[in-house]
C-alpha cells in the first residue's frame, strides 16, 4: 500500500496573512502504512488566528508520532484512536480559552483532520473546512458544515467554548482519494469542478502522480483567485495505490 499526496497553500489576496495551517505525516510500520492529514483556517485577527491554527497543527503533529504510532503497534482498537484525539481537542481548546483569557482576545480554528491507515480512514471535524471522498464517477462530501445562515460558525476549536468533533470513518479502494481543504480552496467551486480537475489517469503528462496533484491543487486555487477568492487557500490531497 502507499499514498499519492500534494498539498496547495497559499496566502491569496488576502491582506490579513495567511491563518490557516496544514498537516501532512506518513511513516512505514511494521503494521503498514499511516499518514495523517489535517487542515485548519484560524480566525481572530491576523496573529490570534495564525497562533490559533498553528498551534493545533503543532499538536497534531506532535499526537501522531506520540500517541498514534504506539497505539497501532500496540493494535490499540480505532474506537481508542478516535477517543484519544478527542481528548486531545479537549485539552487544545481549553489551552486556547486560558492563552486569549491572559491575552484579552478572542480567537479559534476550524480542524478537519484525517488519519489512513492502509485502506481505512478516520474523520475528525469542527468547522466549515471540508473533506471529500473521490470516487471515479463522483465526489463525496464527508463533512457537514457547521455554519449557521450560510457563514457564521456554530463550532469551532478556540475560546468560545468546547464542542466534541465530528467523526467519520469509512476505508478507500484503488485511485480514490480524500481532499481536505478550507472554505477559501473550495468557496467558487462547485463539486463537479472539483471532481472533473482531481479526476486524472496514472502518467497524464508524463509526471508523477505526486506531481499531477500538486499541479491539479494549483489549477483550482489560481482559478478560485481568479474569480474573486480573497481568502487563504489550504487542501490536502491524498490518494490510494496500491
Amino acid at each position: 500500500m502507499r499514498y499519492e499526496t500534494g498539498i496547495y497553500w497559499c496566502r491569496g489576496r488576502s491582506d490579513r496573512g495567511n491563518q490557516d495551517a496544514l498537516v501532512l505525516q506518513q511513516v512505514l510500520t511494521r503494521r503498514g502504512r499511516v499518514l495523517m492529514a489535517a487542515v485548519c483556517d484560524g480566525m481572530g485577527g491576523i496573529s490570534a488566528g495564525e497562533e490559533a491554527s498553528g498551534y493545533v497543527a503543532d499538536r497534531l503533529r506532535q499526537w501522531f508520532y506520540r500517541d498514534l504510532l504506539y497505539m497501532l503497534h500496540r493494535r490499540k482498537r480505532l474506537w481508542v484512536i478516535r477517543r484519544s484525539l478527542d481528548r486531545l481537542v479537549f485539552h487544545m481548546q481549553g489551552e486556547l480559552k486560558r492563552y486569549a483569557a491572559e491575552e484579552g482576545i478572542s480567537l479559534g480554528t476550524t480542524m478537519t483532520v484525517a488519519v489512513l491507515w492502509e485502506r481505512t480512514y478516520l474523520l475528525w471535524h469542527l468547522g466549515d473546512s471540508r473533506a471529500y471522498r473521490l470516487r471515479r464517477r463522483r465526489m463525496e462530501q464527508l463533512t457537514e458544515d457547521h455554519v449557521h445562515d450560510g457563514e457564521k460558525l456554530t463550532k469551532c476549536l478556540g475560546s468560545f467554548g468546547y464542542f466534541k468533533p465530528a467523526h467519520g470513518m469509512g476505508s478507500l479502494q484503488r485511485g480514490e482519494g480524500i481532499l481536505l481543504c478550507t472554505d477559501g480552496f473550495r468557496r467558487r467551486m462547485t463539486r463537479q469542478e472539483l471532481r472533473d480537475v482531481l479526476h486524472f489517469s496514472t502518467g497524464e503528462f508524463s509526471l508523477s502522480g505526486e506531481e499531477q496533484i500538486t499541479r491539479r491543487l494549483t489549477e483550482i486555487g489560481e482559478a478560485c483567485m481568479r474569480r474573486g477568492e480573497t481568502d487563504n487557500l489550504s487542501a490536502v490531497y491524498v490518494r490510494c495505490e496500491i
